[in-house]
């Protein structure tokens, strides 16, 4: 069969098909639609023309604890009752002979992905448009955090307590196991940081389903209304404080006049869209919580990022991630750099 993605044997996979989705026609061809460092997206069309998706770890580098197949199949197929948009869940594989690797399928849903201003340009998404994505997108939050965790069966998906606490915890912990004498002001800033972050987490405000990556990028959005069609990438969600959510989506969203270079290619920064403030007061309108402490959380996103990315960056440096370009690695070093700034500047006034 043709057009075979790396990770993924259409043959072996038709021949699973055949009992457990007969409804799907083979042969099969396959697009990847995401891959590299995170899981392994794929979409596989059939004979008929039907689409669905696959979805993997990656390849290569897969964590004991990472990349959790099974357990992203059940947060989808908990939510695809409730008001939350999400893919419909159509089978899951722990069978590890198939091809090579737990998998789940799910339904294909049609739209765009915004991670680039170009994105939205290529779109052709106007100015309403672009302010009704960012109004859908604050809307499907407040919708995710009011679903009752207890009554789709999430009760017992994580702990429910100190998420800031716990997550403080372990990215300064993966931060450390990295080779941080190849970055050492940011180390120091990210030590600096950490001590003022533990020393002030605010009160959890309840425990909801958190996404933990919300953010335009991991959205399905219909570029003509505006409307998020399907939240995706549920991949480090837990259960927990919702506010690191919006903190996180309002730490990521980038506007034009923003001095930090590395988001200036954001899709948010297109004429149009929403203003932090904005989003900020729609989430709070809409959800009722109390957002005094948000500079609290937006600080701890960045810090969060700043440990995530140093961990890519430093492989970059060692050589782990073979040769790189220099304006990538420059590009790189801009996010890891700018992200401490961020979260150093914003510590400071907390």
């Amino acid at each position: 069969m043709s057009d075979a993605p790396a990770g993924v044997d259409l043959d072996a996979l038709a021949r699973w098909a055949a009992d457990t989705l007969p409804a799907l026609t083979p042969p099969f061809t396959g697009h990847t639609l995401v891959g590299g460092q995170s899981n392994i997206t794929v979409r596989i069309d059939d004979a008929t023309g039907q689409s669905v998706v696959l979805r993997r770890p990656p390849l290569h580098g897969v964590l004991a604890t990472a990349h959790d197949m099974g357990r992203e199949h059940r947060i989808i197929s908990a939510l695809v009752p409730t008001p939350v948009p999400v893919p419909v869940t159509m089978a899951m594989c722990h069978d590890t002979d198939v091809i090579g690797a737990p998998f789940y399928v799910m339904s294909y849903v049609e739209g765009v992905v915004l991670e680039t201003a170009d994105d939205v340009v290529e779109a052709s998404m106007t100015a309403d448009a672009r302010r009704a994505a960012g109004e859908s997108l604050v809307n499907t939050l407040v919708a995710l955090h009011a679903v009752d965790v207890d009554a789709v069966g999430l009760g017992d998906f994580a702990k429910r307590e100190d998420l800031v606490a716990r997550q403080l915890k372990r990215w300064l912990a993966q931060f450390q196991a990295g080779d941080t004498s190849l970055v050492p002001q940011i180390a120091a800033t990210v030590e600096r940081v950490h001590g003022v972050l533990a020393s002030r987490i605010p009160a959890q405000q309840g425990a909801t389903i958190v996404h933990g990556d919300f953010r335009l990028g991991n959205t399905m959005i219909d570029p003509v209304g505006g409307a998020v069609r399907a939240v995706l990438d549920w991949e480090i969600c837990t259960l927990g404080d919702p506010l690191a959510d919006i903190g996180y989506l309002l730490a990521t969203w980038g506007q034009a006049d923003d001095p930090v270079r590395t988001q200036r290619f954001a899709p948010s920064t297109a004429v149009g869209f929403p203003s932090r403030e904005e989003l900020c007061a729609r989430y709070a309108d809409e959800s009722g919580r109390d957002l005094g402490d948000i500079e609290y959380y937006m600080t701890f996103s960045w810090w969060r990022l700043c440990c995530i990315l140093t961990g890519v960056l430093t492989r970059m440096l060692s050589g782990a991630r073979g040769e790189v370009a220099p304006e990538v690695l420059e590009e790189f070093q801009d996010r890891v750099n700018s992200c401490a700034a961020l979260a150093e500047e914003h510590a400071a006034g907390l």
